[in-house]
């Protein structure tokens, strides 16, 4: 069969797939074309390539990397068995429907290449389709969880035509961890996970698909088109952004005074009073005390403070962002690629869990051989634990070896370090609190000194250590001081912080709340990286709660949540939630068409009001050339990102710029004189950049190069 010519398009999106590690010996595997085979085997469905190649190879080591169609397969034996191992990529159906407008509620899963053209993964699906008919068994090795469930489910239901198959469940991609799974294989799928991951799939398109489809047609209404999105997580999730955005706008700075003093004896220590002053007038009490005399006094209380449970993924995403400023979205894919690789273990977890099946000990040999300077303090012989289970244990590093770099490195250093301190000691804390009193006034200063690290060697935790002398008895104020401050608003959320408050309000799922962060930046809703709600995404909420407040309604998406996981847990009840969503969406839409016009209208302002402050931002300087106009980022039919002068036609200047990126004007200038620019991809770290091609120091950078 001739090998079809793959596109541009395709083999870009194959490639953003996953991003392997470099040191993994799977890619210098060499690819020998198909054979036909003799009699039957056993057929063993996994989620991703990488995942095929590692669950092949600790099958057997001779196992051969063959192609079928341009997609790698392997073929093996085992105990006398011939087995295929095939791959998916993620999803190959998606729901879908023939009819038009809405609200929609008759939706088939589709082939992808059926609901979308020129769809990568036809080939995927070939050569899947391809072993099927000589195939006498059906294994999945899809991740274990929900979505895995379902992508294996519908391989099995829609390719395969069967109704059930033996299924491999592991944590980790290693070789003993993948032997063990096969070893000890499950004869059922989990028919829990898969009902829960189709149901949820459903309610997602009723909501998305239906209430999208509702504010486009509103805006339409207005005489503007505009891509939309709006679902049962995401109305909350901007719900919470624009309620503190609208607290920070109707905030007012108020001034208050701090008192400190400065006292002596033996040590000379700055004290703070208690309360903040917040009325000027009672400044006065304070200005007759220096000179005097007062009474100090030294607390001292020692604390053992716990070292901080195994990584689940929430935690892992706010811990990354604090000591490297990865966002939700940059760790998890990254997290992916080490699973991937078999260097940590599963990472879509809500566990604070560490199993004694995962070998302990053996870990920790594994670690010291490059964590040997980390792995002598550990005392225990059984790691600390929180309470949180899920169907795989906290994420945990494997022991395997591999050559790292840049924000990989960072990562998995930081779930090696997390993993190894759960089996430290407590580290010993002495709090000292100093306590000065004077004319009945108390005043104070806090101080902390680390008496034993313990865990603390291993990983850093969000605490500074302070020393302080003791200072007792009689000490003279030398000094008064007086500080004027100004209230401040709430802080908007970070990434990791919304993250952080979605799961503690049990809204989306740990795989799926850093993809919902990405969508309503994406749709123009919020922007900048501590999280601002644009005119658009206010709009948007103030409309919905005037018009639809059951969309934003965080305790019906919470309803739904919990009814998924009784799914999950065998409950067989997946009709009663899908008709229960029918009802309530019908009502919202048949209320929606009541005030299209009006709630286009209001829809329109928050667009017309966003788009001039873009079209302010989006200037980058005064044109160079011309003088005239200015420098605006402008997009050309192909979607990608140029600088233009605004003065066009009697100006043509224009300037490239990286494609597929947002681009950040910054405070910065180059030594040029043209200010610096950021590019933020997703998955990426920004990078900094000056656009002048006449830059000197540009240039000198690239000779050298």
């Amino acid at each position: 069969m001739p090998r079809k010519k793959i596109s541009k398009e395709a083999k870009k999106q194959t490639e953003t797939i996953e991003k392997p590690i470099k040191a993994d010996r799977i890619e210098k595997e060499k690819v020998e074309k198909p054979t036909k085979i003799s009699g039957h085997y056993e057929l063993i469905i996994t989620e991703k390539p990488a995942a095929m190649a590692k669950i092949a190879l600790a099958l057997s080591s001779s196992a051969l990397k063959k192609s079928f169609n341009g997609i790698p397969y392997y073929e093996l034996t085992r105990d006398g068995r011939m087995i295929v191992v095939v791959c998916a990529v993620g999803h190959l159906f998606s729901l879908a429907t023939q009819e038009k407008g809405f609200p929609i509620f008759e939706l088939t899963w589709e082939p992808n290449f059926k609901v979308r053209k020129q769809d990568f993964t036809q080939r995927y699906y070939s050569t899947i389709n391809n072993f099927v008919k000589n195939a006498s068994s059906f294994v999945i090795a899809t991740d274990y969880d929900v979505e895995g469930e379902l992508i294996g489910w519908n391989i099995l239901r829609y390719i395969c035509k069967q109704h059930d198959a033996k299924r491999m469940k592991f944590s980790a991609l290693t070789k003993q961890d993948l032997e063990e799974s096969y070893e000890k294989i499950h004869q059922h799928i989990n028919f829990g996970l898969a009902k829960a991951g189709e149901t949820r799939h459903i309610l997602d398109w009723y909501y998305g698909i239906n209430l999208s489809r509702a504010l486009m047609s509103a805006l339409k209404k207005a005489s503007r088109f505009k891509i939309m999105s709006i679902g049962r997580v995401q109305g909350p999730a901007l719900a919470f952004v624009v309620s503190r955005e609208l607290e920070i706008k109707a905030f007012k700075s108020k001034p208050y005074w701090q008192i400190y003093l400065l006292v002596q004896n033996t040590h000379r220590i700055e004290v703070k009073y208690e309360k903040d002053i917040f009325k000027k007038e009672e400044l006065a009490k304070f200005h007759h005390l220096k000179g005097k005399e007062a009474i100090a006094e030294t607390i001292k209380n020692d604390v053992f403070l716990i070292p901080p449970f195994p990584f689940d993924l929430t935690t892992l995403q706010t811990e990354a962002y604090r000591l490297h400023g990865l966002t939700p979205s940059q760790t998890l894919n990254i997290a992916q690629q080490l699973y991937l690789a078999g260097l940590i273990s599963y990472p879509r977890t809500s566990s604070q869990k560490l199993p004694s099946t995962i070998g302990y000990q053996s870990l920790l040999k594994k670690l010291s051989r490059s964590y040997a300077t980390l792995v002598q303090y550990t005392k225990k012989n059984v790691p600390i634990e929180g309470k949180k289970e899920d169907v795989h244990p906290a994420i945990y590093p494997t022991g395997e070896q591999a050559k790292l770099e840049g924000d990989q490195k960072n990562l998995y250093e930081l779930i090696a370090r997390r993993f190894i301190s759960c089996f430290c000691d407590n580290a010993l804390i002495e709090n000292k609190k100093i306590v000065v009193q004077v004319d009945g006034l108390k005043f104070l200063t806090e101080g902390i000194q680390i008496k034993e690290k313990g865990w603390l060697n291993v990983y850093k935790a969000a605490m500074q250590e302070k020393k302080l002398p003791d200072l007792n008895g009689h000490v003279r104020i030398k000094e008064i001081r007086i500080e004027e401050k100004q209230t401040q608003p709430p802080r908007r959320y970070s990434q990791a912080g919304l993250v952080a408050e979605l799961t503690r309000r049990n809204l989306g799922t740990k795989a799926t709340r850093a993809m919902i962060i990405d969508t309503l930046y994406g749709r123009g809703y919020i922007k900048e990286k501590t999280i601002e709600a644009t005119p658009f995404g206010i709009a948007l909420i103030d409309t919905l709660k005037k018009e639809a407040p059951a969309i934003i309604d965080e305790k019906l998406t919470r309803h739904f949540e919990k009814e998924l996981e009784l799914i999950e847990k065998g409950k067989d009840h997946e009709k009663e939630i899908i008709g229960e969503a029918k009802t309530i969406i019908n009502k919202i839409i048949a209320d929606f068409k009541k005030n299209e016009v009006s709630i286009g209208k209001e829809l329109l302002v928050g667009v017309e009001e966003t788009r001039e402050i873009e079209k302010e931002e989006s200037k980058i300087m005064q044109c160079p050339t011309c003088h005239k106009g200015d420098l605006v980022i402008k997009k050309n039919m192909k979607g990608q990102q140029f600088l233009a002068c605004s003065a066009y036609p009697n100006c043509k200047q224009t300037y490239s710029l990286p494609h597929y990126s947002l681009i950040k004007k910054t405070d910065e200038k180059c030594e040029c004189g043209f200010p610096f620019l950021l590019s933020i991809k997703k998955a990426r770290r920004p990078w900094k950049f000056c656009f002048n091609p006449q830059c000197k120091k540009k240039q000198t950078q690239s000779n050298s190069e």
